[in-house]
């Protein structure tokens, strides 16, 4: 199925600077809740929050709840692929990461994606083009970690695997997705599933786990959790619907642009960091890539020439 393009109202672009802040805003509420928690349990209390507002909202909203055993095991599947498994490396890769870089790696999910797509699905088709734009953001990737090991940070570089891993994990979740196209499943239903299987799969490792002292917990750290779990998580996730169904799924690309400045913005104004030589050059080839993959630039470059 090749994605709908539609043009973009005033309305659209702002939903869709609003979802880039919101989705740059989870990494910078990560950097925040880093101090006080583990990577763990900032991962399962995005969860636990994400699940709770988006049943609220279903239950408000008087959605129907799917019947079929095998929709409830693709919930299972999506909230290992598309939440345990990315949140977690995320989490954990910021530990020696800005949030800047992560999500710049985190943006390489279009990537991964065009990779997944064309190698398991026949309805999707690759070109030059694509490949070329690959080619040029996994360039911006290596430059990126072949800076920080030539520096010997060993640590990072192996924790820019962990956010590349989770784009990864996005980029397989989001092919796998697919299928809940035949089960007309409505998209809302779909990411409170995958939110409330992932939230019962880590309360049961939790015994495991090293317990936390909830009431140690600053008033910054309960707002931080607060805006990852029901804005950056929930709210990201009806405002991504939304947008996906009025503008497109092509549209709806545009944010990958976008989470990386507005994650950088974020970082530079309260969090003291910096946006080196070497993370530039990586984040203009990705983004570069994204723009070659999208396709629409280069079409309408190519349109203008024709009639001049």
């Amino acid at each position: 199925m090749i994605p709908i393009q539609r043009s973009m109202s005033i309305e659209s672009w702002a939903y869709l600077i609003l979802l880039s802040l919101l989705w740059g805003g989870s990494f910078f509420f990560i950097e925040l809740l880093l101090p006080a928690l583990s990577p763990f349990y900032i991962v399962s209390f995005r969860l636990a929050l994400g699940a709770l507002t988006l049943c609220a909202i279903i239950y408000f909203m008087r959605l129907e709840l799917p019947s079929e055993p095998r929709v409830y095991l693709g919930f299972v599947v999506m909230g290992l692929l598309n939440n345990i498994i990315p949140f977690s490396l995320i989490v954990w890769g910021q530990t020696q990461l800005t949030s800047s870089m992560a999500s710049t790696l985190n943006a390489t999910t279009p990537l991964f994606t065009v990779m997944i797509a064309t190698s398991f699905l026949k309805d999707e088709r690759t070109d030059a083009l694509k490949l070329a734009g690959v080619f040029l953001g996994f360039a911006g990737v290596a430059y990126m970690m072949s800076d920080q090991h030539s520096v010997g940070e060993g640590n990072k570089v192996l924790a820019m695997c962990a956010i590349l891993g989770a784009a990864l994990s996005y980029a397989i979740s989001g092919v796998f997705g697919r299928r809940f196209q035949r089960y007309r499943v409505k998209p809302i239903v779909s990411a409170a599933g995958q939110l409330c299987t992932a939230s019962l799969i880590l309360l049961f490792t939790t015994p495991f786990v090293a317990p936390v002292d909830l009431s140690a917990l600053s008033a910054t750290s309960w707002i931080s959790l607060a805006g990852l779990g029901c804005l950056s998580t929930a709210l990201a996730y009806v405002l991504y619907f939304h947008i996906l169904g009025t503008s497109g799924a092509t549209n709806v690309l545009l944010v990958t642009f976008l989470v990386p400045v507005s994650a950088s913005a974020l970082g530079i104004m309260f969090l003291n960091e910096q946006l080196t030589s070497t993370l530039l050059t990586g984040m203009s080839a990705i983004a570069l890539g994204i723009v070659l993959i999208d396709g629409r630039l280069v079409r309408f470059i190519r349109s203008q020439t024709r009639i001049n």
